[in-house]
């Protein structure tokens, strides 16, 4: 509260201004104290003024999948433009509430993007949705707006039963041509596109084409138990699921969220899916650089209590496999990067991870792999394992390298391309995480 300073008339004498100057005073505070007690809830937790006590809740992401942009040679998803098209896409749930919210992103887009409806139901099959449950979204009380270039959006609270462990349908109505200027290129999730028109709101619709790809879309958070909290997954394509079964959510971070949604006492903690495949710590390519994204994506995440950061061997493998040689990164870039973002983290009050970087020895991708790229790696995850800088290990590497042959990944859980886990191995990587991790105090 600002007090402005009264002028008092010269004529009036010293003493007297004073004595009054304190009366004033005295009678603003009373006043301020009675306004204290006489209006509803001043000073308790209200959720924008809808009138209802939230002392028993709290929002916390439920879903999220990291904006980007792609760069050459990479390809824009296909399709790469809509043209008054409505966009269906798919997402799974880690915990579940009794409001939603959602998050739209125009962050690499270089005009503002016209959006004609939004809305949230049940995913049934294919590009259907269960019946009776499509909600209107709205954004500052508007079904249709427009969100500036190089913003996010954030919807107002709808009431929905979020499912734990759920697939909801969000669909998209872009009433004007727009260029798919932000994306989330490796969706592993069909995402349906209708024929041109409005379909929002349809139980069933027609659908021109599909894609991989996620639209626009960035997170999904719920209003949930008062304990609830997330863990955020920072990393590259080994997080966001590479050669995983598309449409089965066999990421690590998703097997994860089944696993602490299996425990009473773990139900309240959500799993956000922070990964962007072919990312590196310290360069762009696919997306902004982990230390470029850290606040959007982590810090600033619904929720956040913890951070898993899995992110290093495309800064040893990119360069060669891509001829960018002045791009080479020694261990100590590496671990320098890893410090930053410790430190961030722990100057926001996250508890942060270091998982270790997994084989990748004999990997299809030619230049990926070299002996002094090997090397790198043994550094790296020696000093992850030995030098206390982050609040835990979790020892991917060990979880799903061979034993005979520790520079390459066990068979039984290797792709195929020897550098990205199959769904066996990203099921061995969340089962090796220690469930003790994610109980906080309050907990």
């Amino acid at each position: 509260m600002r007090f402005f300073t009264r002028q008092w008339p010269a004529s009036v004498p010293a003493a007297a201004t004073a004595m009054a100057r304190r009366n004033w005073l005295k009678s603003l505070l009373l006043v301020a104290a009675a306004a204290t007690a006489v209006l509803p809830g001043l000073g308790r937790a209200h959720d924008g003024g809808d009138g209802r006590d939230r002392d028993d809740s709290r929002w916390v992401g439920t879903w999220s999948a990291s904006p980007q942009y792609l760069e050459p040679p990479f390809a824009a998803p296909n399709p790469s433009s809509l043209n008054g098209q409505t966009v269906r896409q798919i997402i799974r749930t880690s915990v579940g509430g009794n409001q939603v919210r959602i998050r739209l992103s125009n962050e690499f887009g270089s005009t503002p993007l016209t959006v004609g409806a939004v809305t949230v139901a049940r995913h049934a099959a294919g590009a259907a949705v269960v019946a009776g449950s499509s909600r209107t979204v709205t954004f500052s009380g508007r079904a249709a707006f427009t969100i500036p270039a190089g913003a996010p959006a954030l919807s107002d609270a709808i009431d929905f039963d979020v499912p734990a462990l759920g697939d909801l349908a969000i669909s998209i109505f872009l009433p004007q041509a727009t260029t798919a200027s932000t994306v989330h290129a490796l969706g592993l999730a069909t995402t349906f596109i209708s024929h041109p028109g409005d379909y929002a709101d349809a139980v069933v619709m027609p659908t021109a084409a599909t894609a991989s790809s996620w639209y626009f879309l960035s997170a999904v958070s719920t209003r949930a138990d008062k304990r609830s909290a997330a863990i955020v997954a920072l990393g590259d394509s080994i997080t966001d699921g590479f050669a995983s079964t598309p449409n089965t959510n066999r990421r690590w971070p998703n097997l994860l969220a089944a696993r602490l949604q299996a425990r009473a006492d773990t139900r309240h903690v959500a799993v956000l899916n922070q990964g962007i495949s072919g990312n590196r710590t310290l360069f762009d390519l696919i997306g902004p650089n982990a230390l470029a994204r850290l606040d959007r994506d982590v810090l600033g995440a619904n929720g956040a209590r913890w951070v898993i950061l899995l992110e290093g061997i495309n800064n040893i493998g990119i360069p060669g496999a891509f001829g960018l040689t002045g791009q080479q990164v020694s261990a100590d870039d590496i671990i320098a990067g890893h410090k930053q973002i410790i430190a961030r983290a722990h100057e926001r009050g996250l508890k942060i991870y270091g998982a270790t970087l997994t084989p990748f020895e004999g990997t299809i991708f030619p230049g990926y792999f070299s002996a002094a790229g090997e090397a790198k790696r043994q550094a790296v995850n020696a000093w992850i394992r030995n030098s206390r800088a982050f609040d835990a290990v979790i020892d991917f590497d060990k979880a799903i390298r061979d034993p005979a042959h520790p520079a390459r990944m066990l068979p039984a859980y290797d792709s195929g391309d020897h550098l990205h886990p199959n769904d066996a191995g990203y099921q061995a990587m969340a089962s090796y995480i220690d469930l003790r991790l994610f109980k906080g105090d309050d907990d």
